[in-house]
């Protein structure tokens, strides 16, 4: 099978997976249940999430374990059990994936380091625990992914390389200013991460969340501005959110969502995937879009 980043060199456009946080709410997971511990007491439920998207023509799903530091455990009296969860996520994933790819899914620890809330050391430990775990249940890349602060994205991506032999993966999340331009909720570029990350052990970077494909368009060409070689995965929302009835919906369509799909290519990506509000139908919409492309 090989390595992602081998197959980006050869040329392939690559499609990735979708939501997993709206998929376990309506496979009854309640408002204040952890949803890493799903991957043992509900490790079918979660089987039948990774596949639909593997059914749905992705190339690659991520794993149940964006919670699984330490850190966010430990709100539900599940710290002892990190390395338990989140080899348990990446078997589940293993088990859909058949010879499809596992990205093991890391997302931030919630602690601010320049609040003094952690150290680095902390941190660091903390996603080795997760990422030696994942490594474990057999996961081919870590995912490090909604990332706001350099430096904790930095520690993530070098805990993960220091430390399993997986391929290190990394995407920051990017609003758009009222200037027009691009910045993480701590006032982080796209063009800001390039070096520090590639330079922790970074094989591809990007973006995930907090924009629908159109807004990644620009992330993309920003960061191909300063670099042309460096595989890139965007992981988009379903549209910009909007508030209706009670509830924050994701307005665009399967098919809305592919016709931009030629866009973000011709700006450089080579992974598509999903975020919020995106469902298997999103992605199969991407996998057909993805395919005409060739």
């Amino acid at each position: 099978m090989g390595k992602i980043t081998d197959q980006i060199k050869q040329g392939k456009t690559m499609v990735s997976d979708g939501a997993w946080g709206t998929f376990l709410q309506q496979k009854g997971m309640q408002p204040g249940e952890c949803p890493e511990e799903w991957n043992i007491s509900h490790a079918k439920d979660v089987l039948d999430i990774a596949k639909s998207y593997i059914d749905a023509g992705a190339d690659m799903i991520e794993t149940n374990s964006f919670g699984g530091t330490c850190f966010k455990l430990e709100k539900y009296g599940l710290a002892d059990k990190v390395f338990e969860l989140n080899k348990a996520a990446a078997e589940i994933s293993r088990k859909a994936a058949g010879d499809k790819f596992v990205l093991g899914s890391v997302g931030p620890t919630g602690k601010i380091l320049m609040m003094g809330d952690v150290t680095e050391e902390e941190l660091y430990e903390a996603f080795k625990e997760q990422c030696l775990g994942l490594e474990a249940g057999g996961a081919d890349a870590i995912m490090i992914e909604t990332m706001t602060d350099l430096d904790e994205a930095r520690l993530a991506v070098k805990a993960a390389k220091e430390n399993t032999k997986c391929e290190i993966f990394c995407t920051m999340t990017f609003e758009k200013t009222v200037d027009g331009e691009f910045r993480s909720m701590m006032g982080v570029a796209p063009t800001d991460m390039i070096s520090t990350l590639i330079e922790a052990g970074a094989e591809l970077l990007g973006a995930n969340c907090g924009n629908g494909i159109e807004n990644m368009i620009g992330i993309v060409e920003e960061i191909r501005k300063v670099d042309a070689e460096i595989p890139v995965l965007v992981h988009a929302n379903a549209g910009m959110p909007v508030y209706k009835d009670g509830e924050t919906v994701f307005p665009e369509t399967p098919d809305e969502m592919a016709t931009l799909v030629p866009k973000i290519l011709a700006a450089g990506a080579n992974i598509i995937g999903g975020c919020c509000g995106t469902t298997p139908d999103h992605i199969c919409k991407v996998r057909e879009a993805v395919d005409k492309s060739y």
